[in-house]
C-alpha cells in the first residue's frame, strides 16, 4: 500500500453517481481515479497500481466481476467493493463469496460509504503487514526457530556462530522463558557434533540419588529397584552434547562428581568400579544467579568456572521488544496451521499492547497468548478487545507491598505463600515466578510448614 494518499479506482457507467462518489472519497482525502466504463477500468488497472476498487457490478460489455478479477490478477491482496442495485444483492453476496470486502446498494449512503472504504483500506494494510512479517520471519535471521531482529539477539547468534564448531562448555543464563534451550540447540546443530547424540537433562526435576543414576548410569544391585545395569546420559551423549538444564538446581555432592568429569573426561557408575571415558561437550543453562549461589555456598566456583569457558547471557523479553511482532507473527502462523485455521493478523492497536506489556513469563508466555488467541476467536482479525484483559490494559502483577516489623523470613514465607495462591497451586509455575528451581520451593515449603 502506498505511503501517500490510498489510490482508489471507481468504476460506474452511470456519469452522476460515479461523479458524487468521486466528490466524496476527495473530501476523505482520498486520490480518486474515476472510470467511466470497464474498459477505462481494464486500461488503468494494466499500467498503475491501486489500493481499492469500488465497481459497479452490471455494466455493459465488461461488468464488475471481471473488473475485479482482473484487479486481483494484478494484486491478489487488493480490496474490492461492489455496488449494485436493490434487485440484485443475491449477485453483489456471490461477488462477496468470490473475493470481494463488500457490497453497497444505490442509492450510496455517503456514510456508509465513507466507512466501507476505510475498513477496507484498514485490512489490506493489515494484510501488507502480514506479508511483510511473514518475509521477516522466513528469512530466519540465522537460526532457525530463533527469532533474532533485536541487535542484542543478533549479537548473540554472532558469538553462537564463532563457538559452534568449537568444544568449549558453555553456560547460557536467563530468566526463564527466554529461549535458552534454543540457543542450545542452535550451538550444537551448528557444530562439528551436530550428526552425533544431543541429550538433554532437566536437573531441576530429578531428585539427588535419581540425578546421579541419570547422568553416570548404574550397575545392577548397586540400589533398590536396579534390577540390571544402565547406561547414564554421559554415555548417551558421548561424542556430541550433553544439556543440562537448570544447572543451578544440582545439589552439591553431584557437583563434586560432575567436576571430576569435566576435569579428567571420565566417570564411574552408581555402584560400579570401572572408570568409562567420554568425549561430550557441555551446554548447561540456569535461571538462577550462579555468582550469589557460589557466595550462599551452594554452587561451587571450580564448577562455575568449568562450565563458564563461553557465557551467554539471554535477555527477556521487555528487553528486546523488536523481536515481538516477529515472534507472534511465527507463533499464529504455527497455530493457524496446526488448527487448520486461515491466517490470521493483528490490528495495529493489538500489537501495541503487545509491545507495552512487561511479558514476565517472556517468549514462554508470549507464546502461550497468542495460541489461546488463535483457538478460540472466530476472525481472522484480532482486535485490542480480543486481548486479555491483562494484556490490553497493560495490568502486570504489582509487586507485593512491603510490611515493615517482618523479618526476611516471614516476608518470603508470605510472599511464597501469596505466589502459591496466585497460582493456584502450581508449584512449576510458583517456582519460575519466584525465579528459584523446583526443588528449592519444596525445601523452602517444607521451611516454613506450608501445604503441599
Amino acid at each position: 500500500m502506498s505511503k501517500s494518499k490510498p489510490i482508489i479506482l471507481v468504476v460506474d457507467d452511470d456519469m452522476s453517481s460515479l461523479d458524487a462518489m468521486c466528490e466524496t472519497l476527495r473530501r476523505a482525502d482520498y486520490q480518486v481515479v474515476p472510470a467511466h466504463s470497464g474498459a477505462e477500468a481494464f486500461q488503468y488497472l494494466s499500467n498503475n497500481d491501486v489500493d481499492l476498487v469500488l465497481t459497479d457490478l452490471f455494466m455493459p460489455t465488461i461488468n464488475g466481476m471481471e473488473i475485479m478479477n482482473a484487479a486481483r490478477r494484478n494484486d491478489p491482496n487488493i480490496a474490492v467493493i461492489i455496488f449494485t442495485g436493490h434487485g440484485t444483492i443475491e449477485n453483489a453476496v456471490e461477488a462477496m463469496k468470490a473475493g470481494a470486502f463488500h457490497y453497497l446498494t444505490k442509492p450510496i449512503n455517503i456514510e456508509e460509504l465513507r466507512l466501507t472504504v476505510k475498513k477496507a483500506l484498514e485490512r489490506r494494510e493489515l494484510i501488507s503487514e502480514n506479508i511483510d512479517l511473514k518475509r521477516k520471519v522466513d528469512r530466519k535471521f540465522g537460526f532457525e526457530n530463533i527469532i533474532a531482529n533485536s541487535k542484542v539477539m543478533q549479537e548473540i547468534l554472532d558469538t553462537v556462530v564463532q563457538i559452534a564448531p568449537t568444544r568449549a562448555n558453555v553456560l547460557i543464563t536467563g530468566d526463564s522463558g527466554t529461549g535458552k534451550e534454543l540457543i542450545a540447540n542452535a550451538i550444537h546443530y551448528n557444530s562439528n557434533r551436530k550428526n552425533e547424540p544431543f541429550i538433554k537433562v532437566n536437573c531441576a526435576v530429578l531428585a539427588e540419588g535419581v540425578l546421579e543414576s541419570e547422568l553416570f548410569g548404574h550397575e545392577k544391585g548397586s540400589f533398590t529397584g536396579a534390577i540390571k545395569s544402565r547406561k547414564g546420559m554421559f554415555e548417551m551423549a558421548d561424542g556430541g552434547t550433553l544439556f543440562l538444564d537448570e544447572i543451578g538446581d544440582i545439589p552439591l555432592s553431584t557437583q563434586v562428581k560432575l567436576l571430576r568429569v569435566i576435569e579428567e573426561r571420565e566417570f564411574v557408575r552408581v555402584g560400579g568400579m570401572e572408570s568409562i571415558k567420554i568425549n561430550v561437550r557441555l551446554i548447561a543453562a540456569t535461571n538462577r544467579d550462579l555468582k550469589k549461589a557460589i557466595q550462599d555456598e551452594t554452587f561451587r566456583e571450580d564448577l562455575y568456572f568449568r562450565l563458564n569457558v563461553v557465557s551467554l547471557v539471554i535477555p527477556p523479553l521487555r528487553e528486546r521488544r523488536e523481536d515481538i511482532p516477529i515472534m507472534v507473527q511465527r507463533f499464529m502462523d504455527e497455530f493457524c496451521q496446526e488448527n487448520g485455521k486461515p491466517s490470521m493478523t493483528l490490528r495495529k492497536e493489538a500489537l501495541e499492547a503487545f509491545m507495552k506489556y512487561k511479558w514476565p513469563g517472556n517468549v514462554r508466555e508470549l507464546k502461550n497468548a497468542v495460541e489461546s488467541l488463535v483457538v478460540r476467536l472466530k476472525e481472522p482479525i484480532i482486535t485490542l478487545d480480543d486481548l486479555p484483559s491483562h494484556i490490553r490494559q497493560n495490568d502486570n502483577i504489582p509487586s507485593p507491598a512491603l510490611t515493615v516489623g517482618l523479618t526476611l523470613k516471614e516476608m518470603e514465607k508470605d510472599l511464597i505463600a501469596k505466589t502459591l495462591e496466585s497460582v493456584k497451586g502450581n508449584k512449576t509455575q510458583a517456582a519460575k515466578t519466584l525465579g528459584i528451581g523446583l526443588r528449592t520451593l519444596y525445601r523452602k515449603m517444607t521451611e516454613y510448614q506450608l501445604d503441599n
